[in-house]
């Protein structure tokens, strides 16, 4: 991962020094910066709500505990959006510095989880809008074993059908995608990627139905 982030970066124009980020270093915890024993006990048995409010008083510790919580979650996002792990890595890095920075905006309307599902996928929204580089195989998860059968034709079957979904993916645009993927593999509900996606249900609704019709017509082939 790129350690753009290893060091603090200089405050933001227009923002108090106290908002300046904390460091964040790594993939597996995002690199927060590591607790005091102590502290951490303390931290880590409130809930977010009250994390992200010491956090927006300037408690970096609050903050390292919601970014241990929800770093693997938003980095499975970024991966299944952008399919190369080094991007969907910065960009997970870029939404905890952005929220960072935001969190005395944070009016709690939504849960935090929530909150950072949207500034992820904003954040992976503008890079799959910028590039026409094909997705990686990576996006997508292996396909659940159905049976025991682990001959060569069977596993090159399971490869040449988690391609052709790969591809399918591919061809969806960002917003069909984005929807898609936070319904059918982040399991959130119908109000929350309308929130996520600032739209509205309906129009989540009708996005996942095109969506869902498309890789049903790519997938027919392998069923």
């Amino acid at each position: 991962m790129s350690n753009r982030m290893g060091t603090s970066p200089q405050p933001a124009v227009g923002l108090p020094p106290h908002r300046t980020p904390p460091p964040i270093r790594g993939a597996g915890d995002v690199g927060v910066k590591q607790d005091t024993p102590n502290t951490a006990d303390t931290a880590d048995s409130l809930d977010d709500g009250l994390l992200a409010v010491r956090a927006a008083e300037g408690d970096e510790d609050a903050f390292a505990v919601l970014v241990r919580r929800h770093s693997s979650r938003m980095l499975a996002l970024a991966r299944h959006l952008l399919g190369s792990r080094t991007d969907a890595e910065d960009a997970v890095q870029d939404a905890f510095l952005s929220a960072w920075r935001r969190l005395p905006e944070f009016q709690h309307t939504a849960s935090f989880a929530t909150w950072m599902y949207r500034i992820v996928t904003n954040r992976c929204l503008s890079t799959l809008r910028r590039r026409t580089r094909p997705l990686s195989l990576d996006a997508i998860p292996e396909p659940a074993a159905t049976g025991s059968d682990s001959s060569p034709p069977h596993v090159a079957e399971i490869d040449a059908a988690t391609a052709a979904l790969t591809a399918a993916l591919q061809r969806l645009s960002p917003e069909l995608r984005v929807c898609w993927v936070l319904r059918e593999l982040h399991g959130l509900h119908y109000d929350e990627i309308a929130h996520v996606t600032g739209s509205s249900e309906q129009t989540v609704r009708g996005r996942l139905f095109r969506a869902r019709r498309a890789l049903t017509e790519a997938m027919r082939p392998w069923r």
